[in-house]
């Protein structure tokens, strides 16, 4: 199956100008850490912004990303740092509204309109998309597709995404999911990205976000 994608309404939160990098331990080597954020502190790395229609802030250990407007995507970049080839991790939970929504991570953000991102949403569906001034849509696909790899529902699902030369692959709790090509971006920031599609409320929180050199 197939879910439709929204035409974007989105809400840019804009990213702080400087970058932290932490030496936590993970299953790569600490030198292959480029940034690491476990949220347990409110170091202002992440923004933290409360308008009608999205907040973004540190939440009990976390960091949440609530969305009050109908087809409507925000998001957070940690500051304004650069890279290349990256592999970025999260672990992304529902903590309310509704099972239609998305979630993920962004890489090579220079601007509203110059990113990748890779999504999942509680009902189980993914994309791996690309924003341009014309909005952000699946690469290759016009919809989202569906995977019964998605843990559904207020559940915990671990998200990587490898932005390596022109290859962008999504893994879904550890698993392979999807593979595209794209050579348009070549660099820039990560972050964090949620939305809606016809119901509001979307409330997600991210923590153990870790990117490394591939």
């Amino acid at each position: 199956m197939m879910k439709f994608v929204r035409p974007f309404l989105i809400i840019l939160v804009l990213a702080l100008s400087s970058l932290a990098c932490f030496s936590v331990s993970t299953q790569s080597a600490p030198s292959d850490v480029l940034f690491s954020d476990d949220f347990s502190t409110t170091d202002k790395e992440w923004d933290q912004v409360n308008i009608t229609s999205a907040s973004t802030d540190y939440y009990n250990n976390a960091y949440r990303i609530i969305v009050n407007d109908t087809n409507t995507d925000a998001w957070s970049n940690p500051a304004k740092q650069s890279f290349t080839d990256v592999h970025i991790e999260v672990d992304a939970t529902k903590n309310g509204g509704p099972d239609d929504n998305d979630f993920g991570i962004i890489c090579r953000y220079t601007d509203a309109d110059q990113f990748y991102y890779a999504v999942i949403s509680s009902d189980g569906y993914y994309g791996i998309m690309k924003m341009t001034d014309n909005g952000g849509v699946p690469i290759d696909n016009e919809n989202l597709l569906e995977s019964d790899k998605i843990i559904q529902g207020s559940a915990t699902n671990h998200i990587r995404f490898d932005c390596v030369g022109s290859a962008l692959t999504l893994y879904i709790n550890g698993i392979q999911i999807d593979q595209k090509t794209d050579t348009d971006f070549t660099t820039g920031n990560v972050g964090l990205i949620a939305g809606t599609f016809d119901t509001v409320g979307t409330d997600i929180l991210f923590d153990n976000f870790f990117t490394y050199k591939p």
